[in-house]
């Protein structure tokens, strides 16, 4: 699908030369374009509210304005744009605020140009997209005890709906496969993320791992 449009990427971040040196990575490669670049948070929302880009690569710990709050306003304004965080950190405190804002995946700064090209591709057609030691992370986090919520049943056609998310399987691509509506899909959602006492896909996979509700990662 998208082999024929190239995905067009905004790249956020506070040092130039790392700017400098994913544009250069990007702009050689088929398949993307380059709309612009930002130097922090406050820009990013700025830019992508007037470029309009498939996917806003995102740093985190920029001065001037930090990922998480441009994620949060995106996400507030209803953007368009996916954001994949690329960043050195995979904490904790780093990690999970930036997928409950609404990242649609996280990678960390040393991963290959392929991978991260596929990351990119990945998170234009709105899949979920982690690097093994954030997933490892976020599987950990959902351990810990939080109120209660998270321990009821998942219905038959639920478990099919999250097997498809954890495939990486957009909300259209679930809604053909099992033959139903993008809305119902949406209400299966909504519903999973109740039982599981999540907000996001991301987090619906990592607790569905860590619950044995989806077979062991390889």
């Amino acid at each position: 699908m998208t082999d024929h449009a190239p995905v067009s990427v905004l790249i956020v971040d506070d040092h130039p030369v790392v700017r400098d040196g994913l544009r250069g990575m990007f702009e050689s490669a088929p398949g993307f374009t380059v709309l612009g670049e930002a130097p922090d948070g406050v820009a990013a929302v700025a830019l992508a509210a007037s470029l309009d880009p498939d996917v806003i690569l995102m740093d985190l710990r920029m001065p001037g304005g930090g990922g998480v709050d441009a994620i949060t306003e995106l996400t507030r304004r209803g953007a368009r744009s996916k954001v994949l965080v690329l960043t050195t950190y995979d904490t904790d405190s780093d990690t999970l605020p930036a997928i409950e804002a609404g990242a649609t995946g996280y990678l960390l700064k040393d991963a290959p140009r392929d991978e991260l090209f596929a990351a990119v591709r990945a998170a234009a057609e709105g899949r979920t997209v982690l690097s093994p030691a954030v997933a490892s992370r976020l599987v950990s986090a959902v351990r810990s005890p939080g109120g209660g919520n998270g321990n009821e049943a998942l219905s038959a056609r639920e478990r099919e709906v999250l097997a498809l998310v954890a495939r990486g399987t957009s909300n259209r691509e679930i809604a053909r496969e099992l033959f139903i509506s993008e809305a119902t899909v949406k209400t299966h959602l909504t519903h999973l993320y109740a039982k599981l006492g999540v907000n996001d896909r991301a987090a619906a996979v990592a607790k569905a791992y860590e619950r044995g509700i989806l077979g062991g990662r390889k």
